[in-house]
C-alpha cells in the first residue's frame, strides 16, 4: 500500500488526485499531514501541492459533473471526517471513468456518501449563520467565537460579508484555530493567538467596549419576552438549537 500525504488543503486534495492517476497507484491510503501518524507497511509519498495539476483536474471534474455536484463534493471534504479523502478519491475515479454522469448513482457507496455528508455541511452552514453572536470590543472590532463539527468557515464568509459589510469583524473557529477577518474591504483568513475564554468576567470588562454589556443585557431581554413560558417546549428548543452551539450564544449566558 502507498500512504500518501498531503497539506490538507482542497487545492492539495486536487494535486493528489492528480499524482494518484500520474504515478499510477493502485488503492493508496491518502491523509492529511496533520492526521498522519506515519505507516510502517507500504510506501510513502509526500505530495506538493500544485496549482497546474489542481487546474487540470478542477477542468476535468466540471466537465463531468454539475455546479450543485461540484459544490457536494467540496463541502464533503470540508467535513473533515475520517477517511472521507479516501471516499472523495474513489468518487472522483468513479466519475472520471464513467461515460455517462453518475453523480446521482446512489447505488453506488461513495456517491452515497457524498451526497449524506455534504447535507450535514450544509446544515451546519445554515446554523452557524444563524448561532453567530458578534460582541463589541474597545478597539471596535466585531468578534465572534464558534466551534462548529465541521470546517464550515469558508462556506459563511460571503454570508458575513454581505450582511455586515459597515464594520470590521473577525469570526474565529476554536476548534481549528483559525478564523475570517473582515476590514471593511476584503475577507482574509487569519491565525491568530487567541483567548477563547469568554466565560471570565475580568477578561470580558476588560476587552469589551463599554455598549456591549447594555447590548447583551438587552438582548437578553428580547429573548426572554419573545419566549412564552406556556408554550415551552425545551425538546423542541432543543432540535432547533442544539446544546452543543450554546457555549458561545450570548442569551444562554447566567446573568
Amino acid at each position: 500500500m502507498k500512504v500518501v500525504v498531503f497539506d490538507g488543503s482542497f487545492n492539495g486534495f486536487l494535486t493528489t488526485v492528480f499524482e494518484v492517476y500520474e504515478y499510477k497507484m493502485a488503492q493508496p491510503a491518502i491523509n492529511r499531514q496533520d492526521a498522519a501518524n506515519g505507516s510502517l507497511f507500504g510506501e510513502y509519498h509526500e505530495v506538493s501541492t500544485n496549482s497546474e495539476k489542481t487546474k487540470r483536474v478542477l477542468l476535468k471534474l466540471e466537465q463531468k459533473l454539475s455546479k450543485t455536484a461540484m459544490q457536494q463534493l467540496y463541502k464533503t471534504f470540508l467535513s473533515e471526517q475520517p477517511g472521507i479523502d479516501n471516499v472523495l478519491l474513489r468518487y472522483v475515479q468513479y466519475i472520471i471513468s464513467s461515460k455517462h454522469g453518475v453523480e446521482n448513482d446512489y447505488g453506488n457507496a461513495d456517491v452515497l456518501m457524498v451526497q449524506q455528508v455534504s447535507k450535514k455541511v450544509e446544515r451546519e452552514k445554515h446554523r452557524m449563520e444563524a448561532f453567530v453572536r458578534f460582541q463589541l470590543t474597545k478597539d471596535g472590532l466585531y468578534y465572534a467565537l464558534i466551534q462548529p463539527d465541521y470546517n464550515v468557515l469558508p462556506l459563511i464568509a460571503a454570508h458575513f460579508k454581505n450582511r455586515y459589510a459597515d464594520q470590521r469583524w473577525l469570526i474565529y473557529d476554536c476548534r481549528r484555530k483559525y478564523g475570517l477577518y473582515y476590514d471593511l474591504d476584503e475577507v482574509a483568513e487569519v491565525t491568530i493567538d487567541f483567548i477563547a475564554d469568554t466565560q471570565n468576567s475580568g477578561d470580558k470588562n476588560a476587552m469589551y467596549d463599554e455598549s456591549e454589556n447594555l447590548y447583551q443585557e438587552l438582548w437578553k431581554q428580547y429573548f426572554d419576552s419573545v419566549n412564552i413560558k406556556a408554550r415551552k417546549n425545551t425538546k423542541l428548543h432543543i432540535q432547533h438549537m442544539p446544546k452543543r452551539y450554546w457555549k458561545y450564544l450570548v442569551e444562554k449566558e447566567p446573568r
